[in-house]
């Protein structure tokens, strides 16, 4: 049976089989008995390497932050998470620099991580969502159609599962579309940031 610390372009945390390739935090979530008590404890929520400098650890202890899993990098976005500064500090830096060009100010964690819990909840466990037209939409990120999960991609849309894109669809199937990533991410994304993609998307592509 897998454990609940799967995490959906929704936001939501569901027991799910499949490997991700992004794994990341949002505080302490479980109990003892590895079960999910809570949706987020900080307003710090990162996307993480699923590996780094050799460091090991016990899935769901006691008394430690909750290891969630992403499908990919453009999964954890749209659930409202952002590239951890130590174990993607890289990716961190081009996301701050394109942050700050979208903003046209400096900015800090702190800062980020503020506007970001405003963008992805209208609630404690209400995920906020807006509408927008596709076509304005940057490469990778999420929208609702159908009840499923959408990922934006050249001239396509693909559809998100836990094990990989299992559908494409023209990206002319929506004009306009509840987005699911964060607005200020969706600005990031705009501005050039590159969201790793699960490689299942070229299986579908072709």
């Amino acid at each position: 049976m897998p454990l609940q610390n799967r995490v959906t372009p929704f936001g939501e945390i569901v027991a799910l089989p499949g490997r991700s390739l992004v794994m990341g935090n949002r505080g302490i979530l479980h109990d003892d008995e590895r079960r999910i008590v809570r949706y987020s404890q900080v307003r710090r929520w990162l996307a993480c390497r699923t590996e780094f400098r050799g460091r090991h650890r016990t899935i769901m202890r006691p008394h430690s932050y909750t290891e969630l899993f992403f499908l990919d990098e453009a999964t954890a976005l749209a659930a409202g998470h952002r590239p951890c500064a130590e174990c993607r500090h890289a990716d961190y830096i081009r996301f701050c620099t394109l942050w700050a060009d979208c903003h046209g100010k400096p900015v800090s964690a702190d800062i980020i991580d503020r506007q970001l819990h405003h963008d992805r909840l209208a609630g404690r466990r209400t995920k906020r969502v807006y509408r927008a037209k596709l076509a304005d939409l940057p490469d990778g990120s999420y929208v609702a159609g159908d009840d499923r999960a959408w990922l934006v991609w050249g001239n396509s849309l693909f559809a998100w599962s836990p094990l990989g894109y299992t559908e494409r669809r023209e990206r002319s199937a929506f004009r306009e579309v509840d987005v699911l990533t964060p607005r200020s991410t969706v600005a990031v994304l705009a501005a050039g940031y590159r969201a790793a993609v699960h490689p299942t998307i070229t299986l579908r592509a072709d």
